[in-house]
C-alpha cells in the first residue's frame, strides 16, 4: 500500500527521476510553458516554485544554489533576471496547471504547466 508515500516514481530510478525533473524545470524556465503528463506537472510544481522563491532573494549564494539545482547558466540567468522580478510581490503560486484532453496514443492525462 502507498500510505504516506507521496513521491511519484514514474517507473524510474532516483537519478533518472532527478534528471527528468531537472530537464522539465529547465524547459519550463526557457519556454515559460510546457506540455507534459499531469503527474509530471504536479511533481514539477513544488520544485520550480522553490527555485523562484530562492531566485527572488537575488544573492550570490541563492544564484549558486539555483544553478546547481537547475543545471544551466542560461536558465539561471533567465530565472533571476526576468522571471523572479515579475513575482517580487507575490507570495507563492507562481505556476498554473491546466488539464488537456488525454493523449491519443496511450490515454495518459496531459496538462500544460505555465507561469501565471
Amino acid at each position: 500500500m502507498r500510505h504516506h508515500s507521496s513521491i511519484r516514481k514514474f517507473g524510474r530510478e532516483k537519478d533518472q527521476r532527478n534528471a527528468l525533473m531537472k530537464s522539465l524545470a529547465r524547459n519550463l524556465v526557457l519556454h515559460e510553458q510546457i506540455i507534459t503528463t499531469l503527474p509530471k506537472a504536479k511533481s514539477l510544481r513544488p520544485i520550480i516554485e522553490k527555485l523562484i522563491t530562492k531566485a527572488k532573494t537575488g544573492t550570490l549564494a541563492s544564484r549558486r544554489l539555483v544553478n546547481a539545482r537547475i543545471g544551466g547558466e542560461k536558465e539561471t540567468k533567465i530565472l533571476f533576471d526576468t522571471i523572479a522580478p515579475k513575482y517580487a510581490t507575490r507570495n507563492g503560486g507562481y505556476t498554473r496547471i491546466v488539464k488537456l484532453p488525454r493523449r491519443q496514443l496511450d490515454a495518459a492525462p496531459m496538462a500544460v504547466i505555465q507561469f501565471v
